[in-house]
């Protein structure tokens, strides 16, 4: 009788919006997901410039990427998070403007995307770097013989493979990722926690609140992990890790 009374309370209406409770939520994993999506491309990004960067020969080059790793790798995601949203704007006048003149939850969006983006690049460039270092040398080196520039042979040669290398560690980074995008719920952002813990503290019902925070995090989980498999079923190399 009392689980069906806490589970009931999701289905009445919330006292924050015009919505049930469980849709309240379930708007919340919406900000998740796009939080999870946006950051993680911008870490690929970066992750792949930076790890490639961090091969060059030049040795300044190599090691301003080090200390680009060493420093968002090495900081916890919450003082990170911290930094952004409250010592940055005080840094950049124009960013506070706009984060004054901004819709506060796009504004929450804008950091948390910023810092989890940067933070995981960090871990992907390590595993960029690694993905070209585990690359037989005679390929690039054939490249080089065939005329190739040390461009060309990074962009037609090396990268394509080292990057369906990665797919495995990758997609533990997208996971771990999506579980990081709690911590935004520090600053204020409307995501899925934030919205159970609202929950909870509005009706106390915080066993019906974060079960049905707990099945939006594992289904969104288990979709990352499905798309990710396909991606690394399409991308294996017979002879090397990533073969089945």
């Amino acid at each position: 009788m009392a689980l069906n009374f806490s589970l009931d309370s999701l289905m009445e209406q919330s006292l924050l919006s015009d919505d049930p409770w469980w849709r309240y939520i379930l708007d919340g994993a919406g900000w998740t997901v796009g939080l999870a999506v946006s950051a993680f491309l911008l870490a690929l990004v970066l992750g792949i410039i930076v790890g490639t960067l961090r091969t060059s020969p030049i040795k300044i080059v190599r090691g301003a990427c080090e200390a680009w790793i060493e420093l968002f790798r090495n900081i916890p995601l919450i003082v990170q998070i911290f930094i952004w949203y409250f010592v940055v704007p005080e840094i950049i006048p124009w960013y506070k403007d706009w984060m004054i003149e901004a819709d506060p939850a796009i504004a929450q969006f804008m950091t948390a995307f910023i810092c989890m983006g940067f933070f995981t690049s960090s871990r992907i460039a390590e595993q960029v770097r690694a993905g070209i270092a585990s690359i037989p040398r005679g390929l690039p080196n054939a490249a080089k013989a065939l005329g190739f520039t040390t461009v060309e042979t990074y962009v037609y040669v090396i990268l394509p493979m080292a990057m369906r290398l990665i797919v495995p560690p990758l997609t533990s980074e997208a996971m771990n990722l999506v579980k990081n995008t709690a911590v935004a719920m520090t600053i204020g952002l409307p995501e899925l926690t934030m919205r159970a813990n609202e929950m909870g503290e509005n009706t106390f019902q915080f066993f019906a609140a974060y079960l049905w925070a707990t099945i939006l995090y594992i289904v969104i989980a288990l979709v990352v992990n499905r798309v990710m498999t396909l991606i690394e079923s399409r991308c294996v190399i017979p002879g090397f890790i990533a073969a089945k």
